[in-house]
C-alpha cells in the first residue's frame, strides 16, 4: 500500500462494487469495505482489503468514501442518520456516490455533505459487470471541477472514459440518458432476434454481420451471446433497469422532455418484471418479445 494514496472506504460490494473495489486494491489503494453480505466481505478481505462491521467503522479513517448501492433509498440509508457516512466521516473527506439514483437525491446529498464539510461527487457508471471487472467503465460525474480533478486518479483505476458533465446531479442525468439508450437498444436487438429466428436465418451469422454495420453497437457486442444462448445470468438486473427507467421518465417529465419510445420500453421492462423476470439480465427483454410473439418462454 502506498503511503501517499488516499485511504478509501467502499460501501456496497455487489456485482459492480466487488470488482471495482478490487481494482482499487490492485492499483495500490488501502480499501476498507462494508456491505450486507458476509461472503462479499470475505471476498474483499481475500483480495487484500479490510472488512468493516458497519458503515461508521468503514468510513472513520477514510480520505475518500465511495458508495455503490442499488438506488436512492439505499444511498440515503448509508449516508444519513447517526450510523451513516456524514455523521462518522472526518470533515474534509471526499464522498463519491457511484450508484445510479435520481439527480435530486444527488443534489440533496451534496448539500448535506457541504454542511458537514464533506465534498461530494455523483459519479454513476456504464459498462456493466464486464466493464467493472476490466476497469473500462464510463464514469459520468457531477460536481465541482477542483473536486473532480482531485478524484481523477481514483476514477482512472476504475474506468476509461471519465467526464465531468456539470454541477451536482449532472452525472445522474447523463446516466439516466445512458439507460434510456441502452434499454431501447436491447429492445431493438431482441425484436430483431425473434424476427430473424422466425424467418429461419442463421442467428449467429446474422448478428455477426449486423454487428459490423451501422446496426452494430456496444449493446449488441456485449449481449450477443446472451441472445444466442438464452443466457440471462445477471450482469445488470431487470429490476435495476426498471428503477432506472423510472428515473429517466420522472426526470424527463420534470424538464418537459417527451420520450415516446422510452415510455414504451419502460412499460416493456415493467412487464418483464411483472412476469417474474426481475432477477434476470436486462437482455431478457428478449423473453418479453417472445411472449408477445406467442413463443413459449
Amino acid at each position: 500500500m502506498s503511503d501517499n494514496l488516499p485511504k478509501v472506504a467502499w460501501i456496497g460490494l455487489g456485482i459492480m462494487g466487488s470488482p471495482m473495489s478490487e481494482n482499487l486494491i490492485e492499483a495500490g489503494y488501502d480499501v476498507t469495505g462494508h456491505t450486507l453480505e458476509r461472503d462479499k466481505l470475505e471476498r474483499l478481505a481475500a483480495a487484500g482489503g479490510t472488512a468493516a462491521a458497519s458503515v461508521a467503522e468503514a468510513v472513520r479513517d477514510a480520505d475518500v468514501v465511495i458508495t455503490m448501492v442499488p438506488a436512492s433509498p439505499q444511498v440515503e440509508a448509508v449516508a444519513y442518520g447517526p450510523d451513516g457516512i456524514l455523521e462518522n466521516v472526518r470533515p474534509g473527506a471526499l464522498l463519491i456516490d457511484m450508484s445510479s439514483i435520481t439527480p435530486g437525491t444527488s443534489v440533496d446529498l451534496a448539500r448535506a455533505g457541504a454542511e458537514k464539510g464533506v465534498r461530494v461527487l455523483d459519479a454513476p457508471v456504464s459498462g456493466g459487470e464486464a466493464g467493472a471487472v476490466e476497469a473500462v467503465l464510463s464514469i459520468m460525474v457531477g460536481g465541482e471541477r477542483a473536486v473532480f480533478d482531485e478524484a481523477k486518479p481514483v476514477f482512472e483505476a476504475l474506468g476509461r472514459t471519465i467526464v465531468l458533465c456539470g454541477p451536482h446531479g449532472s452525472g445522474q442525468t447523463v446516466k439516466a440518458a445512458n439507460q434510456l439508450i441502452v434499454a431501447v437498444n436491447i429492445q431493438a436487438c431482441a425484436e430483431a432476434v425473434v424476427f430473424l429466428e422466425r424467418s429461419g436465418v442463421d442467428l449467429g451469422a446474422a448478428l455477426d454481420v449486423l454487428g459490423g454495420g451501422l446496426a452494430g453497437s456496444t449493446v449488441l457486442a456485449r449481449k450477443k451471446d446472451n441472445f444466442l444462448n438464452r443466457d440471462f445470468e445477471p450482469g445488470f438486473r431487470v429490476d435495476l433497469h426498471h428503477k432506472d427507467m423510472g428515473i429517466v421518465t420522472d426526470a424527463a417529465r420534470a424538464v418537459g422532455a417527451v420520450l415516446p419510445v422510452g415510455a414504451v420500453v419502460a412499460q416493456l421492462v415493467a412487464g418483464l418484471r411483472a412476469q417474474g423476470d426481475g432477477g434476470l439480465d436486462h437482455s431478457a427483454l428478449l423473453r418479453a418479445v417472445e411472449r408477445l410473439s406467442g413463443t413459449r418462454v
